[in-house]
């Protein structure tokens, strides 16, 4: 499972000309769940973002996290982030679930984060969304299940 984490100031997801999901102050997260992640996969990216210290301080040093400043999530579906470049000029997707347990595994993730009393906004599984965001620092990071980076 990868994610890639932005703090924000504000952020939402618009499907079809209706906002999907709308948060303020917290985290962007786009993830891609990968073939042959596991619910154990979701309960290690649940826990590491939510607790990811990534938001300032008094002191302006990144101390606190999700929980600590009582931001909020927003989390979209991107299985673009298992695109392989390696080769060629078309990404390779192979790598990325198929819809079904992609979805699943998407669902448990926001069930789970939601379960530890963060409030979760989404976009909408498989449809083509138009993410709206203002970019808090910026702070960008990159987190995978399996810490192949």
């Amino acid at each position: 499972m990868r994610a890639v984490v932005q703090r924000i100031k504000e952020g939402k997801v618009v499907v079809d000309n209706t906002t999907s999901g709308e948060i303020g102050h917290g985290l962007l997260v786009y993830l891609g769940v990968a073939e042959g992640d596991t619910i154990e996969d979701v309960k290690y990216m649940a826990e590491k973002l939510i607790n990811l210290r990534i938001f300032e301080d008094d002191n302006e040093k990144m101390n606190l996290s999700l929980l600590d400043v009582k931001g909020e999530m927003l989390v979209v579906s991107q299985f673009t982030l298992l695109g392989d470049c390696r080769k060629g000029r078309r990404p390779n997707f192979t790598e990325a679930a198929k819809p079904d347990t992609a979805d699943a595994l998407y669902m448990e993730f926001i069930k789970l984060c939601r379960q530890m009393e963060i409030k979760v906004e989404t976009g909408v599984f498989q449809a083509h969304m138009m993410v709206h965001s203002i970019n808090d620092g910026p702070v960008t990071i990159l987190v995978d299940s399996k810490k192949d980076f």
